[in-house]
């Protein structure tokens, strides 16, 4: 079986020097994509895991921000490539990667969130989901797909503990929800929805506040999609709850 991991770390120096030495030894995943690295292409931290022979970073221009990056045992073909929806973006915050592997696309995505204030949602909803579902169905034309990260929506009222709180409120508003429908509309599952469909306070990011996460109030924002014609290859999916160091949880998907 072949382990894929989508987490956000939320700094990779310093997830480094907390849980992820003790994540690659415990869960020893093939492919791992990385979100909220804050690394900047001139200071790539120093990675000592040399089972991963490809290794690719895609930076944001703004120092401490944003940024993707996917590490793995197998190399793709060409390498990973950046992906042209920064052109959306006031500047590169590196926030998308494809690498092509023998069987598939795989896509590393960092969605822009639509902030406290909701000043990015009419980026998200207007612009970003639309391309990002098109590109997705340009490749999906192609080969299957796998794409996964942050999406920064909970898709559904079973994928926060507070629906009602919230509604409305960035990663939670109509339009947030109706654009990552649509982008599911275009062929793809949420593999973790689709292999858990009885699964309830399933979640992989809890504010730092209030001891969200000991209480167990989260909401489910980190995804992966996947083609429809790839689910009979797909073993697993499930949230790594336990694996702590950052505010989000990895998440595995085990395919044959």
């Amino acid at each position: 079986m072949v382990k894929i991991v989508t987490w956000n770390v939320n700094g990779l120096r310093s997830i480094l020097q907390k849980t992820f030495a003790a994540f690659i030894r415990d869960v020893d995943p093939d492919i791992i994509c990385l979100q909220e690295t804050r690394v900047s292409s001139d200071v790539i931290p120093d990675l000592k895991f040399p089972q991963y022979v490809f290794r690719s970073f895609n930076c944001a221009d703004r120092r401490g921000y944003s940024g993707t990056a996917i590490l793995s045992k197998f190399v793709p073909r060409g390498g990973a490539e950046r992906i042209n929806l920064e052109s959306l973006l006031p500047s590169h915050e590196g926030r998308v990667q494809v690498a092509e592997f023998e069987e598939f696309f795989l896509v590393n995505v960092y969605v822009p969130n639509a902030q406290a204030q909701l000043t990015r949602l009419s980026l998200r909803y207007l612009h970003w989901d639309v391309e990002f579902g098109k590109y997705l169905a340009e490749l999906d034309a192609r080969k299957p797909v796998f794409a996964c990260g942050d999406f920064n929506v909970a898709h559904m009222p079973t994928d926060l503990a507070r629906p009602d709180e919230n509604r409305g409120s960035a990663g939670f508003t109509d339009e947030e929800r109706e654009g990552f429908s649509n982008i599911l509309a275009k062929g793809f599952v949420d593999v973790f929805r689709i292999k858990n469909p009885e699964a309830e306070g399933a979640y992989t990011w809890w504010s730092y506040r209030c001891g969200a996460r000991a209480r167990n109030v989260g909401w489910r924002i980190d995804y992966f999609l996947a083609s429809r014609r790839l689910m009979p290859a797909i073993e697993e999916c499930k949230i790594l709850a336990h694996v702590t160091g950052s505010d989000h949880a990895p998440v595995l998907l085990g395919v044959k």
